[in-house]
């Protein structure tokens, strides 16, 4: 039975996927099965992510709020995507998050979901390495399913929103696009290779909790799907405008246009900085946390692809826990679709391999430039 949860709770929580708390989740299944095998079949998936205020969604008969409910779908539930409609906008029901309402639903087999309230995700189950490759001290790698289970190796929990999720009741997931660091990796009794994920990869950037999880999960990263974009390009003449009205970025080559995305700033008291900002600092995965005891905080681990863009610890990355990107979400970061945030990470200046992890670059010597555009009137 679960825990009753509070809003002040779960707003602790913004940001984790708060998926462990379905009624009846998904993927609990014995060692000996793979619970990868027992999502819908589909080449394309949404996993529920909703709001902390709720704990499911709806599919309706039409994609409209105001239709009728086919049934209600929990926290971490997977469905098939059949594809994005234009509906009408769930501003009425969506009042504390929508900060600019969505019009876009998903068709799925059965009827019409609130787009913003699924995360787009894939089933691509991996065949796992059986060691850590020689001579490294271990590798970094993409969740590629729609949710791991974990359980962790040192515990009490340390990880504030983990520790939350175990003391009511739920099992700590990692989610479809996020990255992680492997650094061991065993065979459990039924022959199934488990990944051990080190959350503060050694470098003290997170809190130090160790978990292990079904190696299957897991897609080993590889130099290659880092490299650089126009390496060729004059770094000087690559630049992002951000416009915080339209809720869009787009980066340019020169005058020219070469990648545009949908985006969620910041909103109320966390608005994302206003101005001529540049790229100083990039991680391939960090946990993010803040004012974790109070209501504005937030916790989230192995948040892909950071892109640092002001001493504030304001970055443009992926995020997994949310789909109202068009709409401002964020306490002061730039939120865009794992993709982009990779596409991002690879086509701004400082480059970052693998191996490097890391790279910091000091004022005036920095990267490359980012402009955030407020409403001019």
């Amino acid at each position: 039975m679960r825990n009753a949860v509070s809003r002040r709770d779960f707003l602790k929580l913004a940001g984790t996927g708060l998926g462990t708390f379905a009624l009846n989740p998904l993927g609990r299944f014995s060692s000996s099965q793979s619970p990868f095998m027992q999502f819908p079949s589909g080449e394309r998936l949404g996993r529920v992510s909703v709001y902390p205020d709720w704990f499911y969604t709806e599919i309706k008969a039409k994609p409209t709020p105001n239709s009728s409910t086919v049934r209600k779908i929990n926290d971490d539930d997977v469905i098939e995507w059949v594809r994005e409609v234009i509906g009408t906008d769930a501003f009425s029901i969506d009042t504390l998050v929508a900060q600019g309402p969505s019009k876009t639903w998903v068709e799925t087999p059965e009827g019409y979901i609130y787009g913003p309230h699924l995360q787009a995700v894939r089933n691509m189950a991996n065949s796992p390495v059986a060691s850590i490759p020689e001579g490294k001290a271990g590798f970094w790698a993409e969740v590629t399913v729609p949710y791991v289970d974990l359980n962790i190796d040192n515990p009490p929990f340390r990880t504030p929103s983990f520790r939350y999720i175990s003391e009511t009741g739920g099992v700590p997931r990692l989610y479809y696009s996020q990255v992680v660091w492997i650094d061991q990796i065993r065979t459990d009794e039924t022959g199934r290779i488990l990944y051990r994920w080190n959350e503060d990869f050694g470098r003290g950037y997170g809190y130090g909790d160790i978990f292990w999880a079904d190696g299957a999960a897991f897609h080993m990263l590889t130099e290659e799907e880092v490299s650089p974009i126009s390496p060729d390009v004059d770094p000087a003449q690559k630049k992002i405008v951000a416009d915080t009205f339209y809720q869009t970025l787009s980066c340019f080559e020169g005058n020219t246009e070469v990648y545009f995305c949908k985006m969620s700033s910041g909103y109320g008291d966390f608005s994302t900085p206003i101005g001529t900002l540049a790229a100083w600092r990039k991680m391939i995965s960090i946990h993010m946390s803040a004012n974790t005891a109070s209501d504005s905080g937030y916790d989230t681990a192995a948040v892909a692809w950071p892109t640092f863009i002001s001493g504030e610890g304001v970055a443009i990355h992926a995020a997994f826990w949310h789909n109202y990107f068009g709409t401002r979400r964020s306490h002061g970061c730039i939120n865009v679709l794992p993709e982009d945030a990779k596409w991002i990470f690879r086509w701004t200046t400082p480059y970052v391999s693998l191996e490097q992890t890391e790279m910091k670059m000091e004022w005036p010597n920095v990267g490359t430039q980012v402009i955030v555009k407020e409403p001019n009137f």
